[in-house]
């Protein structure tokens, strides 16, 4: 029978040492995320609940700094550029940088102005058409009709107090939006829906057009589900 060759010592130790590096090395890196938001209340709190519910898989690779500008659509790629420079001075580095605002009633062009910006200076935008409560939505229902911000509160409330069981009244700069939508909402159908609004004005660069869609979803992706297979089912 033949003998097994025996492996030295100093070889099996030196096998251990470049497992273990090759082990850290395809450890997932640690992202770093600053987002501006253009209100100072709405969107902040939802990334806030976010920020404070990463899933556990999550919470050690996601860092996220939030801030909320309150100034218009036109200025908010401008507050993102400042936001990213002031915090790096004091030797905070970003990954990513994401722009958060709505059409609401600002004039065609600052809204379309504000996207081609980000793009310019490569800062995403996580926009909608016409408010972020469409992304608040689209957790209980596809919606593929343009509304006004009032018919979003009334539909949003609509929806919550059939799935609570007792009557709901929105408030806009409510902080526990977040964990009501992951309580009784589907987030990832609310992201299926977003594409689906999404792929109708494909191609197309009149932003302000879009109605409704949302890019809000694009940054919950990158948050929450790196392996874009894990993010969205069919639609239902």
């Amino acid at each position: 029978m033949a003998r097994k060759a025996k492996i030295d010592n100093a070889v099996q130790k030196r096998f251990a040492r470049q497992e273990t590096s090759r082990k850290q090395d395809t450890k997932a890196k640690r992202k770093y995320y600053l987002i501006v938001c253009e209100g100072t209340k709405t969107e902040p709190n939802y990334f806030e609940g976010l920020k404070k519910n990463l899933p556990l898989g999550v919470v050690d690779t996601i860092d996220l700094e939030i801030e909320g500008t309150g100034h218009n659509t036109l200025t908010v790629i401008e507050d993102a550029q400042r936001a990213r420079v002031r915090l790096e001075r004091f030797g905070r580095t970003f990954d990513e940088v994401w722009a958060v605002f709505d059409r609401d009633s600002f004039p065609d062009q600052n809204f379309n102005n504000a996207i081609f910006k980000g793009q310019a200076v490569g800062i995403q935008c996580a926009w909608t058409n016409e408010a972020f409560e469409l992304w608040y939505l689209l957790h209980f229902q596809f919606f593929q009709h343009g509304m006004s911000r009032d018919h979003y509160k009334t539909l949003l409330e609509r929806e919550l107090s059939a799935k609570m069981g007792s009557a709901y009244f929105y408030q806009k700069n409510s902080a526990e939006l977040f964990l009501l939508l992951q309580q009784h909402g589907d987030l990832k159908q609310a992201i299926a829906r977003a594409k689906r609004l999404e792929a109708e004005f494909a191609d197309r660069t009149d932003y302000a057009n879009h109605n409704p869609c949302t890019k809000v979803h694009e940054l919950i992706e990158k948050l929450l589900f790196p392996n874009p297979n894990d993010a969205t089912p069919g639609e239902a």
